[in-house]
């Protein structure tokens, strides 16, 4: 068996990124968190946390970290069964931004109390990675094969639409979105993992283009950048709507552009994460379109 309060210092150090921030939740001393890791070091046989500002993980670090997650879902799960109280259970999800910015946040008030959220935030393409490498137990992702471990949840589509103020579509895009216009006209990009504008744009112009873009890592700046005429972007269709309605955003082009959703998580967690995953079916149904 684990030393369980070493476990609960490691996983503490991960989270916080300290000795003392850890030392400080446990109601430890510093040098008490160090001797309970460097114990389970001994016991492991590896190092398990990289010490630093902020401190990380090694791979045996991370496995450990997520273990005790796991564990404390089990165990509220068993707790809840048994008709005694529950002590509060950790869970770190992967999910991207639109999502997070749209129907992902009511889907964590309607999961019930008793969970404390860790949520990362990725590219749709890329936060199924975040489940292959133990980094998180569950993901919103747009990979429709299901992670080695892992079961997985059809959501639903999440519609964007090309929009940029009338000012901008005006000066940039007189004919349209054409190849030309395209390479000319600032567009805006989520990070350097965001394709959507690109996809878009390649299916406008019937080509690819190299795209002109500015970099702006926030799903609600994104679409004040395209009102303000920043650039023009690909926005979910639920955060432009009243915008456009109001006239302050047009669709540049006629074609919006979906992206699949699916949830997945670890399948031995499957019967602890159940509320959880009704409350990501139900909230997603009331945003995204249908599968």
């Amino acid at each position: 068996m684990f030393d369980y309060a070493a476990l609960a210092a490691l996983e503490a150090v991960l989270r916080t990124g300290s000795f003392e921030r850890a030392a400080a939740e446990l109601g430890v001393t510093s040098p008490a968190v160090s001797q309970r890791i460097a114990a389970l070091e001994d016991r492991i046989g590896a190092v398990l946390v990289v010490r630093g500002r902020p401190c990380t993980p090694t791979p045996a670090g991370r496995r450990l970290a997520r273990h005790v997650e796991e564990v404390g879902l089990m165990e509220r799960a068993l707790a809840e069964e048994l008709g005694r109280p529950r002590d509060a259970a950790r869970v770190r999800i992967a999910v991207n931004a639109d999502s997070l910015a749209t129907w992902f946040l009511p889907a964590l008030r309607g999961a019930g109390e008793g969970l404390l959220f860790d949520i990362v935030v990725d590219d749709q393409d890329h936060s199924a990675e975040w489940l292959r490498l133990g980094e998180v137990i569950a993901a919103v992702t747009a990979q429709s094969a299901p992670v080695q471990g892992c079961d997985h949840l059809a959501l639903g589509r999440l519609r964007y639409l090309a929009t940029a103020s009338p000012d901008f579509a005006e000066r940039w895009f007189p004919d349209g979105p054409t190849a030309e216009a395209l390479a000319r006209a600032p567009a805006l990009s989520f990070d350097a993992k965001d394709r959507l504008q690109h996809d878009w744009a390649a299916r406008a112009a019937g080509r690819p283009v190299a795209l002109p873009v500015h970099r702006l890592p926030s799903a609600t700046a994104f679409v004040e950048a395209a009102e303000l005429g920043l650039g023009w972007g690909m926005n979910p269709e639920v955060l432009v709507r009243d915008r456009i309605a109001a006239g302050r955003l047009v669709i540049v082009g006629p074609e919006p552009l979906d992206t699949g959703l699916w949830f997945q998580w670890s399948r031995r967690l499957g019967p602890a994460l159940a509320p959880l995953r009704a409350a990501i079916r139900q909230a997603a149904a009331r945003v995204l379109v249908a599968p």
